[in-house]
């Protein structure tokens, strides 16, 4: 069990949302990994509740499918397994394309030196090597690039996808190998955006999500 997991209580969030957001957090950081037992007595020690509210959390995490029960064994941190991945890059595969559409359609300067900003910052933390401000970079950098699609229901659909391969986007971003082409195709998507070219953006998109699931297939394979 990680020695990462803290309870943030929230005045405005029953026990059982705030336990549910801690564990679903972890699971998606990797502080949880895939495979790992979700015991009900373990989690409520360690998270200074009862049982309950870690119960009915699984629950939870179950219905959006970071948990699985298995019979006579217990709860414990769903697998990804190809066919989910493929699944998601479909849809974020689609999603992207429209977003980045709208963002050629609609960046404004202000938002496009942000963006340049956020391709900057995310170079400097690579040279750095904190993994942790490295992922915080690369998700400020899509934060700006979906924003300014202008489209809040797509934003909030990227996001959701983007969620569910955080734990494995992690992953990726432990190879400091990765980083120089991640920071061309942050480069590349920068250009399309500020010449307003909208097939250029659409094509750097899609090579950005296939050389990620590339690696994703890797991981599941060595997980496996």
């Amino acid at each position: 069990m990680t020695d990462k997991l803290e309870l943030h209580m929230d005045s405005y969030l029953p026990l059982r949302d705030v336990v549910f957001q801690t564990l679903r957090t972890a699971i998606l950081k990797g502080d949880l990994h895939p495979g790992e037992r979700l015991m009900e007595l373990q989690l409520a020690d360690k998270l200074g509740v009862s049982r309950t509210p870690i119960r009915e959390a699984i629950r939870m995490l179950e219905r959006e499918g970071l948990a699985v029960t298995i019979p006579r064994k217990g709860a414990e941190v769903a697998r990804m397994t190809q066919k989910d991945m493929e699944d998601v890059l479909q849809i974020r595969m689609a999603l992207e394309e429209l977003a980045v559409t709208l963002a050629c359609q609609n960046i404004v300067p202000s938002r496009l030196h942000e963006l340049h900003i956020a391709m900057e910052e995310f170079a400097d933390k690579t040279r750095k090597g904190d993994l942790a401000m490295i992922a915080k970079a690369d998700v400020n950098f899509h934060d700006i690039l979906y924003n300014s699609s202008d489209n809040p229901k797509l934003i909030s659909m990227l996001n959701n996808l983007r969620e569910q391969m955080y734990r494995y986007r992690v992953e990726y971003l432990k190879r400091p190998e990765v980083y120089p082409l991640l920071m061309e195709e942050h480069h590349n998507l920068y250009d399309a955006l500020k010449n307003k070219d909208i097939e250029k953006a659409k094509e750097c998109t899609r090579k950005h999500l296939i050389n990620q699931a590339e690696m994703v297939r890797k991981i599941i394979r060595e997980q496996e």
